[in-house]
């Protein structure tokens, strides 16, 4: 089992539960998070789905990419067979929940966004579509964390969606396309050694680096015209406390791209730190009003 640990992509979980976390929090925020069970249900159903789109990833890679550092071909196949049986199960965990959901009664709109994510997260692992390499996987997943998943947990709270979240989709999904092209810079040469499909790969580093500065500051520029759309300022005032930290991702970004070295384990860290944090502090806010 200690093989099949690199494959859980806890980042991804991580991100997945603070973006489900989001939607509970703005129904909370509007006293209408009264379902506990529903969000037990829903937490649980998005965790094991998400788990079952990391390992059909891994499990659909092209053979020429190696599963493992120096893996035999022995090891290769049994971690491919037992990916797939775990993802099995897990599907069939996903299946199960989405049943005691319907007859439960939750709100059909609750549903239809449950569909829309499992349709979005097959796509993204599964052939023939396999958004994860045609340049789109990345903006499957900013889709997914910014907008779809708190839209399920919301409206399995409340049985409808809010403008609060809403309004809220453009500028997480810019930060969160942000943040994946960050992680893709210290795989890059791997990425074009297999071919790849990321976006990074798609759009070249250079024109990326400039994507990037763009939709960080198009992401602050929207939080800071929140007000235009009748909502509270003080709900988006503690987000700028992380722009220092995406500043400073910036400027480090175009140090790169000026021949600096780089240093990928700090930019790492410091693009977890901008869309965590961003994501930290909007649940605490709702949570705290």
């Amino acid at each position: 089992m200690k093989k099949l640990l690199p494959f859980i992509n806890p980042l991804l979980l991580a991100l997945t539960a603070l973006s489900y976390l989001l939607g509970t929090s703005i129904a909370r925020y509007l006293g209408r998070a009264d379902s506990p069970l529903n969000f037990w249900l829903g937490f649980v159903w998005i965790t094991l789905l998400i788990l079952a789109t990391n390992f059909l990833t891994v499990y659909f890679r092209p053979h020429n990419e190696p599963l493992i550092e120096n893996g035999t071909i022995k090891e290769r196949n049994w971690l491919r067979a037992a990916l797939f049986q775990i993802s099995l199960v897990l599907l069939g965990g996903v299946g199960l929940i989405t049943i005691v959901l319907f007859q439960k009664g939750v709100s059909p709109i609750a549903l239809i966004f449950a569909g829309i994510v499992f349709l979005i997260t097959i796509a993204y692992a599964l052939p023939p579509i396999r958004l994860v390499t045609n340049g789109f996987g990345e903006f499957a997943l900013a889709t997914l964390l910014s907008f779809f998943i708190p839209a399920f947990s919301l409206t399995l709270q409340m049985g409808e969606s809010h403008r609060l979240l809403e309004t809220l989709a453009y500028p997480l999904l810019a930060l969160t396309l942000a943040f994946f092209l960050v992680l893709e810079f210290p795989t890059y040469k791997e990425d074009l050694k297999y071919e790849r499909g990321t976006l990074l790969f798609r759009v070249g580093w250079e024109r990326a680096i400039l994507l990037h500065h763009i939709l960080v500051f198009s992401a602050y520029f929207f939080f800071s015209a929140m007000p235009l759309f009748n909502l509270p300022r003080a709900l988006f005032l503690p987000i700028f406390y992380t722009a220092p930290f995406a500043l400073f991702q910036i400027f480090w970004m175009q140090k790169i791209a000026h021949g600096a070295p780089p240093n990928w384990k700090f930019l790492k860290i410091l693009s977890h730190s901008v869309i965590g944090l961003t994501f930290y502090i909007l649940i605490i806010t709702l949570w705290m009003r």
